[in-house]
């Protein structure tokens, strides 16, 4: 089986996992083989757990879930170090955060000095304890859920921190349809009946999946069809006096990287060795929506991010 075919294997087995959720399940392995982190936002029970440790056992990684309260240290996610009578010593224990895949769950509960932490951890690819630094895994991916229900008690992540993750994913409720499939599949798994199978993706798979996404041929028409849809959101005056109007500061670099390495990723994905306008108008929602920060206008009219990339999209002219 070649490697296009495992991950194939692999998007139909989390599909089969996690029903009701295609756009969960693909940008989980578009971050995955883009080598970025996601932000999932939606009410509770939408299988947002389920999804990342469902892609635990369908990849060779190393799982673990934390759960985000107000109490939480630092030191619960880097881990710290712990005086050895025995010897005399101090020793590094590492925290939870020396996993491959991680689920930083409800992040908005927990306080700035905790967020700053996690965040530090997936930009610099390390965490720092005392004077010491440790690297983390090569194969590292977080995925943070927020719950949109529940604001009290909360610690909303300024928009310079949400600027580091690659994505944000927002979800709704299935539909009726699927609901009955989620009841039937959970009754099955009650009954222990035999599980879905799938052959694990290899770590050093992954890297050679990203390795061949960077090599698919991106044409510089598109190129500089990324740049202008960037552009529109820090210079929208001169697409559109009603797009000026709702943006009060457009995406960062970031935001550039991101669409391109996201673009990649889903064209590899799909089994193309090219990147189409389809795969940069797709991905961006994810990318621009929590890197976008609105007026004061927009939130008074009730313009939502959303429909300023819809905005963007219908301004910016395709190749």
């Amino acid at each position: 089986m070649n490697l296009k075919s495992k991950f194939s294997h692999l998007k139909a087995y989390l599909d089969q996992i996690i029903l009701g959720q295609p756009t969960l399940t693909e940008n989980l392995l578009i971050a995955l083989i883009a080598d970025g982190h996601l932000l999932v936002e939606g009410p509770p029970g939408l299988a947002k757990t389920r999804a990342i440790h469902a892609l635990s056992k369908g990849v060779c990684a190393k799982y673990h879930r934390i759960q985000f309260t107000p109490d939480l240290l630092p030191s619960d996610l880097t881990g710290t170090d712990i005086y050895r009578s025995q010897t005399g010593q101090f020793q590094f224990e590492a925290g939870p955060i020396f996993h491959n895949l991680i689920l930083a769950d409800e992040i908005n509960r927990a306080p700035a000095k905790v967020q700053s932490a996690l965040l530090e951890a997936m930009a610099e690819r390390q965490v720092t304890v005392g004077q010491k630094s440790y690297p983390l895994e090569n194969l590292f991916l977080v995925m943070a859920t927020q719950n949109p229900l529940e604001n009290e008690g909360t610690y909303p992540l300024p928009e310079a921190q949400l600027d580091r993750f690659l994505l944000h994913l927002q979800l709704n409720y299935p539909n009726a349809e699927t609901e009955m499939k989620i009841l039937r599949l959970t009754r099955d798994e009650a009954k222990k009946e035999a599980p879905v199978q799938v052959q694990p993706v290899t770590q050093d798979e992954i890297f050679e999946a990203r390795q061949e996404a960077l090599n698919l041929h991106l044409d510089p028409v598109l190129e500089e069809y990324i740049v202008q849809l960037v552009m529109a959101t820090r210079h929208p005056q001169k697409y559109d006096d009603q797009l000026a109007q709702w943006i009060e500061y457009g995406v960062s670099p970031r935001a550039t990287i991101a669409l391109e390495r996201c673009a990649r990723a889903r064209a590899w994905i799909n089994d193309r060795d090219f990147v189409s306008p389809e795969d940069i108008q797709t991905v961006l929602p994810n990318v621009f929506r929590h890197r976008i920060l609105r007026s004061y206008h927009a939130e008074a009219q009730g313009v939502d991010c959303d429909h300023i990339i819809t905005k963007i999209l219908s301004l910016v002219a395709v190749p």
